[in-house]
C-alpha cells in the first residue's frame, strides 16, 4: 500500500506516469479546487454551437465550473461570450438558459445591455452618478470571455486570455473532430442540451468516451441481447483501433466490408449524404473507412467535450441508422455533474433521416437512453467509494496493455491512415494519455490575472 497524501501533487503525478491512478482522484474536495483553478482555468472549453444561435439577438447561456456566460449573436452577426455579472453590484444579468433578446437587463438595479455587451442604458445616470462627466456610461461592457475561437461551428472558450490559438490546442485532433462536425458545407445542427445531472465525478465519463472498449461487452451486454445492435457487436470492439492525437482520442469498429461508400452506407448513411461527405473530407481522412475499414465512434476533446457516433436497429424489420451526439461533463462538484448532451446532424440531411436519427440517439443516448442508464450505474458507484478513507491508500490499475517494463504488449497499428498513435485491441492508452494532460494541467501554477475595474477614476488603482 502507498500512502497518498490528498494534496501531494507529486505523488499523483508519479503515479499517473507509471499508469496508475490515485482512487481517491474521483472524489476529492482539495483535487477539485486544483481543477477548477488550473485545468479550467486555462483549457479552451466547448460551450455551445452556432446553429444555437443562428440570429442576431438569439443567445444561450453556458458555464466553465462557477463562471456564467452569455454567448450571444450580436446585431452585426458575430458571436461573443460575455460573463455574465452586472458591473454594478454583481447580480446575474441574464437568468433564462436561451432566447431572443435585443438586451439583457439586470433585475437589480435595471442596468441594461445590449446583446453585444455594451452598457445602453443606466438609471439616473445624471442624478446618481453625474452623468458622462461621472461615469462614461459608453464606455462600458460585460466583461469579455478572454479567448473565443470557433472551429466548424463548435464555439470554444478559454478562461486564459494567453490561450494558444485554438488550432494549436487541438492538433492533430482536428482531423478526427472533422469526422463528428463536418459531413457537408453546412455543418451540423443540433437539438438539445438534454441537461441532467448525476452523483458522479466529471473526469469518469471523460476517459470512459476516449477509449473505454473493454466495458461494452459487460455493461451494455443487455444492449445487444434485445436486439439494439446487431453487427458489429461489442465484443468484436477489440478488433477496433483506440487512437489518440493531440488533445483527444477515440475509439473505431472494425467494419466487416471495404470501401469509404459501401462502410457508411453499412452504417445506415443514404447515397445523398455520402457524396457530400465525400466532398467534405479529406483523402486521407476518407481513408480511415475507405481503406482501413474503420469507423470512428466514441471519443473525448480534452478536457470535457466528448462526441459519440453509433449506428443502432430503429426499428423491428433491422433498419439501422447512424447517430452524432455531442455532450459536455460540466463539473459541478468532486461528487456531482452537471450532463449537457446534444443530438446533432447534417444540416443538409434528408429530414426523414434526421428524425430516425434523433430516434435513434434517444434509444442509446438521451438521458433515459439504454446505454446512459448502464453507465450512470457504474460511475455513480466509484464516485461513492472513492471518497473513503480506504481510497487513499489505492492505487487502481490503469496499465491495460502495457508489460512490467512499460511497453506496449502490441505494436503500434501502423496501418492506421489517421494521425497520433493507435493500437488495436483492448489497452488503457487513451485513458493514460487523457489523465497526462489532465495531470500535467493540475500541477501547473496559475498565473496571475489582470483586474478590471469598471468606470474607475483615472489613477485609483
Amino acid at each position: 500500500m502507498i500512502d497518498l497524501d490528498t494534496a501531494n501533487l507529486d505523488a499523483i503525478g508519479r503515479a499517473v506516469s507509471d499508469g496508475f491512478i490515485p482512487a481517491h482522484i474521483y472524489n476529492d474536495t482539495e483535487l477539485f479546487e486544483y481543477e477548477r483553478d488550473r485545468l479550467f482555468a486555462t483549457a479552451w472549453v466547448f460551450v455551445a454551437h452556432e446553429s444555437e444561435i443562428p440570429s442576431p439577438s438569439d443567445f444561450v447561456v453556458r458555464r466553465i465550473v462557477d463562471d456564467s456566460f452569455i454567448i450571444s449573436r450580436s446585431d452585426d452577426g458575430e458571436v461573443r461570450a460575455m460573463f455574465n455579472m452586472c458591473l454594478h453590484r454583481g447580480m446575474q444579468v441574464c437568468r433564462a438558459e436561451k432566447g431572443t433578446a435585443k438586451t439583457h437587463r439586470c433585475p437589480y438595479h435595471n442596468w441594461i445591455y445590449a446583446s453585444d455587451g455594451r452598457l445602453v442604458g443606466l438609471p439616473f445616470h445624471v442624478d446618481a452618478y453625474g452623468g458622462e462627466e461621472g461615469f462614461v456610461k459608453d464606455d462600458q461592457r460585460l466583461l469579455p470571455a478572454p479567448s473565443l475561437a470557433i472551429y466548424n461551428g463548435l464555439i470554444f472558450m478559454s478562461l486564459d486570455p494567453d490561450a494558444p490559438p485554438l488550432l494549436d490546442y487541438l492538433g492533430d485532433f482536428a482531423y478526427y473532430l472533422d469526422l463528428y462536425t463536418k459531413q457537408s458545407k453546412g455543418g451540423l445542427e443540433l437539438r438539445g442540451p438534454q441537461r441532467w445531472r448525476v452523483n458522479a465525478n466529471w473526469k469518469i465519463g471523460c476517459e470512459n468516451f476516449i477509449g473505454d472498449s473493454y466495458h461494452t461487452p459487460h455493461t451494455h451486454a443487455s444492449v445487444v441481447d434485445i436486439g439494439l445492435f446487431g453487427e458489429p457487436k461489442p465484443n468484436k470492439r477489440k478488433e477496433g483501433v483506440l487512437y489518440h492525437a493531440g488533445r483527444g482520442g477515440g475509439t473505431t469498429y472494425k467494419l466487416p466490408t471495404t470501401g469509404f461508400r459501401e462502410g457508411l452506407s453499412y452504417v445506415g448513411y443514404p447515397e445523398e449524404m455520402i457524396d457530400r461527405m465525400q466532398t467534405s473530407w479529406s483523402a486521407p481522412q476518407q481513408d480511415l473507412i475507405g481503406s482501413s475499414g474503420f469507423m470512428h465512434s466514441a471519443a473525448t476533446l480534452f478536457p470535457n467535450l466528448s462526441l459519440v457516433h453509433n449506428w443502432p436497429q430503429v426499428d423491428d424489420s433491422g433498419t439501422v441508422t447512424p447517430f452524432i451526439s455531442l455532450r459536455l461533463w460540466h463539473p459541478i462538484s468532486e461528487s456531482e455533474t452537471e450532463v449537457l448532451s446534444w443530438f446533432a446532424v447534417d444540416s443538409a440531411a434528408p429530414e426523414d433521416f434526421k428524425e430516425r436519427s434523433y430516434k435513434a440517439y434517444l434509444m442509446c443516448f438521451g438521458s433515459s437512453g439504454m446505454f446512459e442508464q448502464d453507465d450512470i450505474e457504474n460511475w455513480a458507484s466509484i464516485t461513492t467509494t472513492a471518497k473513503g478513507t480506504m481510497a487513499r491508500r489505492l492505487l487502481l490499475n490503469g496499465r491495460m496493455g502495457l508489460d512490467r517494463d512499460n511497453q506496449p504488449l502490441v505494436a503500434q497499428y501502423d496501418d492506421f491512415s489517421g494521425p497520433g498513435v493507435a493500437f488495436q485491441g483492448y489497452g488503457e492508452h487513451n485513458q493514460r494519455h487523457w489523465l497526462g494532460m489532465w495531470n500535467e494541467a493540475i500541477q501547473t501554477e496559475p498565473r496571475p490575472v489582470a483586474v478590471v475595474a469598471p468606470g474607475a477614476p483615472e489613477g485609483s488603482l
